[in-house]
């Protein structure tokens, strides 16, 4: 008779620092607008996405693909709302997740600045991107700060064309405001429904660098004490899938035609002490398009790596291959599909 031993699930600490480089694709649509609704534009005119709109993409495919109905994550930098469909505060959001998700019922103390910290490391969030939490309690304040092991920059479009346009919508209904404004007696008297305006880049393809060092990690959760989760070889393959596809899978009506295109995985041996330069200022594209598709060009990343070899334990390179082609890829790189 066969002796069937239930397996325990191990989670294994990740150590190793990686470097790597994200694009995504935004083709007739706004990726990241600014708060008039145009995209987002350095002085001399390049469009550009800031790290939140990536880290957005991020968190949300997190909370909608690992969070809830018993999947063991939470995601504790998101806007949630009340039952008046009002934001939470801060300190809402935190009695709301502790109640819900950690079963706590009894209020915090302030003295309790290491239980706090080792209850938000056990969001999923929080051990990537780190956090920065204040909030009054009894018997004073907790403040706790959280460098987080990922670090993401600024996309900027590599594409050499920035072209942005804007089209009128009507909305179905008119605006009493509006009619009050006008100087047009025609408008009064007939109660036209509101124009409103959308802004969208034509084509673009924005480069975000980033990186992950588990060490900004150590001190915080040695702090934490013995029951604060440590960042785990599970949260890196889910960090993984979601900078493969977040972008693609949260589609919105603004963000229609954004998707996931390029991901750049440098993963460094454990104990390496390599610096390596920002990976987007290694990465070319041409200014033409060879079948349709966009040509990015790595043969300065690949002079890079190629003096690190011995340092380097993997390099991954997932792509749209719909959408771009890659030439002078390192030679030791592995290529797979993004989805």
């Amino acid at each position: 008779m066969l002796n069937y031993k239930k397996k325990e699930k191990i989670m294994r600490t990740f150590k190793k620092r990686v470097y790597g480089a994200a694009m995504v694709k935004s083709v007739n649509s706004n990726y990241n607008a600014d708060f008039s609704g145009q995209p987002r534009t350095l002085p001399n005119g390049t469009v550009y996405a800031t790290d939140k709109a990536f880290k957005y993409t991020v968190k949300n495919y997190l909370k909608d693909v690992y969070t809830g109905n018993g999947k063991g994550e939470y995601v504790f930098y998101f806007k949630r709302v009340n039952e008046e469909i009002n934001a939470l505060s801060l300190e809402e959001a935190y009695k709301h997740y502790r109640k819900d998700f950690l079963k706590i019922n009894e209020e915090i103390n302030a003295k309790d600045k290491t239980k706090a910290l080792a209850e938000l490391l056990k969001c999923i969030d929080v051990r990537l991107f780190g956090a920065t939490f204040a909030m009054k309690a009894p018997g004073g304040n907790i403040a706790v700060s959280i460098h987080g092991p990922v670090q993401i920059n600024h996309g900027i479009n590599l594409w050499h064309e920035n072209n942005i346009y804007s089209e009128q919508i009507l909305s179905p209904f008119r605006n009493p405001k509006e009619e009050k404004k006008s100087s047009d007696e025609e408008l009064k008297q007939t109660g036209q429904t509101t124009i409103g305006r959308q802004s969208k880049l034509e084509a673009g393809h924005y480069l975000h660098h980033f990186s992950v060092n588990p060490k900004n990690l150590e001190e915080v959760v040695s702090l934490a004490g013995d029951n604060a989760p440590d960042l785990t070889e599970e949260d890196i393959n889910k960090l993984k899938e979601s900078m493969r596809r977040g972008a693609t899978y949260y589609d919105s009506t603004s963000k229609a035609g954004t998707e996931n295109e390029l991901l750049i995985w440098v993963q460094l041996n454990e104990n390496s002490k390599v610096v390596l330069p920002n990976l987007s200022s290694l990465i070319k594209m041409e200014t033409g398009k060879r079948d349709g598709k966009v040509v990015l060009d790595l043969s300065g990343l690949s002079d890079v790596l190629k003096q690190f070899e011995s340092e380097i334990e993997k390099i991954e390179i997932y792509m749209n291959d719909y959408s771009i082609e890659i030439i002078n890829e390192p030679t030791n790189a592995k290529l797979y599909c993004i989805n």
